[in-house]
């Protein structure tokens, strides 16, 4: 059990401080921005940190503590597990650095102290990590810098495993800012000398709140158990993974101390599982950004393509047969119902190219008939959607849009291009509305293709999780 982590009653930081350069303070400041329970500052330096008694030891904590955060140097850290024991403490955030990765000295500590905290029963979680974030309960127990989260992070259904600890920062900065997406769990794991990612993997399977599960991982400590969790989810589960080449991987090895295995194999496995691989950070966070819309998709047949521009219906074709994807066989009621928004001298093809259909009748009215006509085509089973960007569109036709989606269980996937304070809000309009938007055709090729494959692998149960 995580509990101890996720809802401690009380938490004890080792190495709080009242430099607001320093970590320590920032860790206390993002505790106390959200955290109810009793917090407990440990330094022998101050007898105060931002109001709250800090005290010079554990010991001289009163009572018992559910959770220790760890941030003085690691040769401290066996002793102070024996520390936390006779305080009761089942849990530790080691966010210091210096363990096994850090040579044979450091991978001394951390075994020592692994064997002291098995001792104990107490969970280690890291070292050389950031600790987690819980959005809806705004526990930040983590170093990040306390002025840069406050005013973006936002509650939501994707939780966010990730191995190493400023990446993660990232990350979290990168998806809330990037889109209309919010997170449930954003959980920094550094070294994994006891708690990896299986372990948050399977607690957040078993999370009301997550609904989306996105992962950067440099090893698995053990790939079948996580294997065995994603291919019986019916939840999303997103890998980027580290270290695929030999270069990577040795890179991997100096800042996580991690030991990937046959990558090749690793993504095979993956495949068989439905997890969903991605190959650079801002793909991951398109990915969980897109199934955090709760589309549903039954990914039997093909792509349309409805657009105001045959080039980029080309490129679009293009894009979606290197990554394996069908265009739809429209039918001839299909065409012909769309056929009647264009002038007698020109008829529709597919990719659908409806400028001059537009041009007669205006935007909305042209791409709601289409919506319509391909949504109720067998064939189809997704949409791409293109769009230059105009400030005449109102809000509610993407809220109808949606209404679709939902209605044929098909997924729009939209693409936007112009002018960029025009761009921004109509990505804000379709984001807002559930419908995931970029401004890149790649983007939405390959979050299309994600979403496709996850289907194919995890069937609809509309009674599971």
């Amino acid at each position: 059990m995580l509990d101890c982590f996720f809802n401690p009653k009380s938490v004890a930081v080792i190495g709080a401080s009242n430099n607001t350069d320093k970590g320590g303070y920032h860790i206390i400041k993002n505790i106390t921005a959200g955290f109810r329970g009793k917090i407990y500052p440990v330094n022998k330096s101050y007898s105060e940190i931002l109001g709250l008694p800090c005290y010079p030891d554990l010991a001289s904590i009163p009572g018992n503590i559910d959770l220790a955060i760890y941030f003085i140097p690691a040769k401290e850290l066996p002793e102070t597990v024996n520390e936390c024991a006779k305080k009761g403490v089942k849990g530790i955030i080691i966010e210091s650095g210096g363990f096994n990765e850090a040579g044979a000295e450091g991978e001394r500590l951390q075994k020592l102290a692994l064997e002291n905290a098995a001792k104990a029963g107490i969970r280690l979680w890291g070292p050389n990590c950031m600790g987690f974030i819980d959005a809806h309960r705004t526990h930040v127990f983590s170093f990040i810098y306390s002025g840069i989260w406050t005013d973006v992070l936002k509650a939501g259904n994707v939780g966010l495993i990730v191995q190493s600890g400023m990446l993660s920062a990232g990350f979290l900065l990168h998806a809330l800012q990037e889109g209309i997406m919010g997170v449930s769990k954003v959980c920094s794991i550094g070294n994994k000398c006891d708690i990896d990612e299986s372990d948050i993997l399977e607690y957040m399977i078993n999370d009301n709140e997550t609904e989306v599960i996105a992962c950067y991982l440099e090893s698995l400590v053990d790939g079948r158990r996580f294997i065995n969790l994603a291919k019986k989810t019916k939840k999303p589960v997103i890998v980027l993974m580290g270290g695929r080449s030999k270069e990577g991987a040795k890179a991997a090895q100096s800042h996580t101390a991690s030991l990937s295995g046959n990558y090749r194999v690793t993504s095979g496995a993956f495949r068989q599982a439905g997890i969903i691989e991605v190959f650079d950070p801002a793909e991951l966070t398109d990915m969980a950004r897109a199934f955090s819309k709760k589309m549903l998709c039954h990914p039997q047949k093909g792509t349309a393509i409805l657009t105001f521009s045959g080039g980029a219906g080309t490129v679009t074709t293009d894009l979606m047969e290197d990554c394996g994807l069908p265009l739809a066989s429209l039918s001839d009621k299909t065409l012909a119902s769309i056929a009647e928004l264009f002038p007698p001298w020109n008829k529709p093809d597919h990719p659908l190219d409806l400028w001059i259909a537009i041009e007669r009748n205006g935007y909305e009215e042209v791409f709601k008939r289409s919506f319509d006509a391909v949504m109720n085509d067998p064939a189809v089973d997704s949409i791409l959607f293109h769009s230059y960007a105009t400030p005449l569109i109102e809000p509610e036709f993407f809220e109808e849009l949606a209404a679709l989606v939902r209605k044929h269980e098909k997924p729009i996937v939209f693409w936007v291009v112009g002018r960029k304070e025009f761009c921004d809000n109509l990505r804000f309009l379709a984001e807002t509305a559930g419908i995931p938007a970029y401004r890149e055709l790649g983007r939405c090729v390959t979050v299309l293709k994600g979403i496709k494959r996850h289907f194919t692998k995890k069937p609809i149960d509309k009674s599971d999780n």
